[in-house]
């Protein structure tokens, strides 16, 4: 319903598969341009924005549900990268890691 009415639809699959292939899927350093996606019916973004987005616009238990997910992943980002003084403080904190 979300997606369906706010988002679109197929996006949050779409952002959580791209995120978790984007931090998990590469033994590599992390490349800050690697978590963007791009296709004609999802549009162009940082997938983990978008998680983001949705984590905030769905329903308490759906939201914990997600957040779940995304908390693992983003763990596994934080091991592998390391912050960047440089970055603009008022970036989410996926945006200023490198």
């Amino acid at each position: 319903m979300l997606e369906r009415e706010h988002l679109t639809p197929g996006i949050v699959s779409v952002a959580l598969s791209v995120w978790t292939a984007r931090v998990h899927g590469t033994e590599r350093r992390w490349r800050l341009w690697e978590a963007e996606f791009t296709c004609a019916c999802c549009g162009e973004g940082w997938a983990r924005d978008k998680l983001q987005e949705a984590l905030s616009m769905l329903p308490p238990k759906a939201a914990a549900e997600l957040r779940v997910q995304i908390d693992h992943i983003d763990e596994a980002l934080l091991r592998r990268t390391h912050h960047e003084p440089m970055a603009d403080p008022e970036l989410p904190w996926w945006h200023r890691r490198c």
